[in-house]
């Protein structure tokens, strides 16, 4: 095995342990010295094979999370139903408001950001781009998966203070890759001993070590509950700020923990959460510290290697349950609903500006208005905004314009912002956030954490929010997290003993 590369479920065979300093802090302008050397010593991915399609490739997928060939993993869904699975740990970025680390073959390489960590966290992945490991054996773009915190935010559009010291960004370059789409899997990886071991995996008997979990225990309704009194006080207190001319529109959510015991089983969670929801993109992580499970409802971007750049905002929503008549009859009031329409309305006008600050002039247009998407237990109207990125943009200029999403802020955003951090309780960490899969050829596919199960330093929780506007009252917009929620909370699936 050569130095740098490492076997499945190991850590690196460096002679720096990760976590320590090879290089030291660097100075400013030695930075791109310092990525280069870094994406020098990431190992490619040298060997790649082809297996049949997957009849079931969502439970394909959680089956390879499940099986632990590395500390960290991503499954994501894309467009399509094409499945991805990476998973690695000794390849990663993480930054902080201050500072970046990048780690490989067992060493790391850090510096400062000097407050602007998403250009130093982009400067280290286009690094990636120049060296051999930025492509695999067929020259196809090598890829990477990571999140980006909420409080990314407040650096890119309001108070930087309110950051905190917490990571906003992580990103894995994989040791082991595998796209399961409907024409067949393919599986890239670094050596034969992750294409093997994966290999093996996938001949198992699709029985064997599929998620099931135990289903949640006590009430859903009474999970979904929790915090809605002093959510419905904080929406209040918005729609004064509101009418008192600070805002357009914010979108208040709140936060409901789940018990440490029984513990929750995020695999089996998916996979039942999986089943029953229709979203945009979905994902199960265990990465950088955070775990998740999730059903986005819309991308906060979507860049091709091409350049071209959407957006799909969702605003307005209503119920979406099992009787069609019902579920006919709520589209249409949401289609007609004043304050729906106004919510989104402006959600809509905002991202336009937004993709105009990136995109070619001209190139920016609305390809999609007030369409209804069903998404698990709600409907939503959506649009969508597309454009050509303008010379010398890249992925990550748009991210940054439209980071973090509208529908998950408000307007203006730096307003909404700063209402959400007089009204809501605490950080919001990966919800309203992105989960995301980019390529060192230009691609990046963002999506918007909502619906999503999240678990950190040793809590486990939902969160749900509600877009308030001068129109809103309290307790629809209670209702509509409740909505929202029921989109997880009825798939929890817990550890059984």
């Amino acid at each position: 095995m050569s130095p740098g590369t490492t076997s499945p479920g190991t850590t690196g065979t460096g002679t720096t342990s990760p976590g320590t300093t090879s290089t030291g802090s660097v100075r400013p302008g030695s930075r791109t010295g310092t990525w280069q050397a870094w994406a020098r010593a990431v190992p490619p991915l040298a060997r790649a094979s082809t297996h049949g399609a997957s009849p079931d490739p969502a439970a394909t997928a959680t089956r390879l999370a499940e099986a632990g060939l590395a500390e960290q993993y991503m499954v994501y869904e894309t467009e399509g139903g094409v499945w991805h699975y990476a998973a690695g740990s000794a390849v990663t970025v993480t930054a902080t408001a201050t500072g970046i680390t990048a780690r490989a073959a067992g060493r790391s390489w850090t510096s400062r950001t000097d407050g602007k960590p998403l250009d130093a966290f982009a400067a280290a992945l286009s690094a990636l781009a120049t060296t051999g490991a930025g492509t695999d054996g067929n020259g196809t773009a090598r890829h990477f998966y990571g999140w980006a915190a909420f409080e990314l935010a407040h650096l890119l559009h309001a108070d930087p203070a309110a950051t905190g010291d917490a990571p906003l960004l992580h990103v894995l370059v994989p040791s082991v890759e595998v796209t399961l789409a409907g024409e067949g899997t393919l599986v890239r990886a670094q050596d034969e001993a992750w294409t093997r071991k994966v290999a093996d995996l996938l001949a198992e008997p699709r029985t064997r070590g599929t998620a099931c979990g135990e289903p949640a225990p006590g009430s859903t309704e009474g999970v979904i509950a929790t915090g809605a009194d002093a959510y419905g006080r904080a929406v209040a207190r918005t729609v004064a700020d509101i009418r008192a001319g600070l805002l357009e529109k914010a979108v208040v959510s709140r936060k409901v923990p789940l018990p440490a015991d029984p513990r929750v089983d995020f695999p089996a969670t998916y996979l039942a959460g999986r089943r029953a929801n229709t979203p945009a993109r979905s994902y199960l992580l265990d990465l950088g510290g955070c775990r998740a499970a999730g059903f986005s409802p819309e991308t906060v971007l979507e860049v091709g290697e091409d350049g071209r750049v959407s957006t799909q905002p969702l605003a307005g929503t209503r119920a979406r349950g099992t009787d069609p008549a019902e579920n006919e009859r709520r589209r249409v009031e949401l289609l007609t609903d004043p304050k729906e329409i106004h919510e989104h309305a402006v959600s809509v006008r905002l991202a336009w500006e937004e993709m105009e600050a990136v995109c070619r002039p001209g190139s920016v247009a609305v390809e999609e208005f007030m369409a209804v998407r069903a998404r698990g237990s709600v409907q939503h109207l959506a649009s969508r905004v597309t454009g050509g990125l303008r010379d010398g943009a890249g992925p990550w200029d748009a991210f940054a314009s439209l980071f973090p999403a509208i529908t998950a802020t408000g307007v203006s955003k730096r307003a909404a912002l700063e209402a959400l951090a007089r009204h809501e309780d605490g950080p919001r960490g990966l919800y309203g956030g992105a989960v995301f899969r980019g390529s060192t050829g230009g691609a990046l596919d963002a999506a918007l954490v909502l619906r999503t199960l999240v678990g950190a330093d040793g809590e486990t929780w939902l969160r749900a929010g509600a877009g308030v506007t001068a129109q809103s009252s309290p307790e629809r917009e209670v209702e509509e997290t409740c909505e929202k929620l029921r989109s997880v909370a009825p798939y929890l699936r817990y550890t059984g003993g």
